[in-house]
């Protein structure tokens, strides 16, 4: 707080200062004798603007990664340019009856291969650690046959993001959001269309405040489902007597099965 502070003081009195220079003080000399308010008014002042600079900056970068790409998909179709955006941020890219998968390399170029398969329906895309967001996802709802999506740490991946994989519960086998810290409980209640997803990864979820209890809830909304990364519930669990039995596994509560 000692830098807004000085900064008030600096702007409250003027007089003291004289003309306050713009944002640049590339110039400003070392501070003589006296004069040690006005070179720190100059030099927070300039933060304060590359402060703001910088975060404009971080949101241009997030719009253009995130943009829709309507004129491939005019002249490739859907698949390719669900394709040509995944590998635009550096992700990876399967087609069905393909084995390997497109990916870039460590120069960030890739094989242009995939423009070959317009009427290829991709099934499996890899965008772990990109900057997907809400807005990202129009070049992806339109892929009919996707069986596999990881998503896992990408910081901008929310819950409302989420609330728009409904577009996939006809073929959506693999989902992976494990690390993504914008995840709550409240976007994984959105997953309950998802009837034929048989893997859902929620490992390190910061943001779900009871993972034991949310990995219970979420395998009784998809029974088909096995959910990985949440801890196991560790609560006390009542018997059929009525003591509680601590430390019962969720998945041990069946038949009477409890591991030693």
């Amino acid at each position: 707080m000692a830098a807004p502070r000085a900064l008030q003081e600096c702007r409250a009195f003027p007089h003291l200062l004289g003309a306050r220079r713009p944002y640049s003080s590339a110039t400003c000399p070392d501070p003589p004798k006296g004069g040690i308010l006005r070179y720190l008014c100059n030099r927070f002042y300039d933060i304060e603007y590359l402060v703001g600079w910088s975060a404009k900056l971080r949101y241009r970068n997030l719009r253009r990664k995130n943009v829709y790409y309507g004129y491939t998909k005019e002249i490739y179709g859907d698949n390719v340019a669900a394709a040509y955006f995944v590998l635009s941020n550096r992700g990876r890219v399967r087609f069905q009856g393909q084995e390997t998968w497109f990916s870039v390399d460590w120069r960030g170029k890739y094989s242009s291969d995939f423009l070959q398969l317009r009427d290829v329906p991709v099934v499996a895309i890899d965008l772990s650690g990109s900057v997907l967001n809400y807005n990202g996802l129009d070049n992806l709802v339109k892929l009919t046959a996707l069986r596999s999506l990881d998503l896992s740490r990408c910081p901008h991946v929310d819950d409302w993001t989420l609330s728009r994989l409904h577009v996939f519960k006809d073929s959506l086998e693999e989902l992976s959001l494990a690390g993504c810290p914008q995840v709550t409980e409240r976007g994984l209640a959105c997953l309950h269309q998802l009837e034929h997803l048989r893997r859902l990864d929620l490992s390190h979820l910061p943001s779900v405040p009871t993972p034991g209890l949310i990995r219970i809830l979420v395998e009784e909304m998809l029974p088909q489902c096995e959910v990985v990364g949440l801890a196991p519930y560790s609560g006390a669990q009542t018997s059929r007597d009525g003591r509680e039995e601590p430390g019962v596994p969720s998945g041990a509560r069946k038949a009477g099965e409890i591991p030693a």
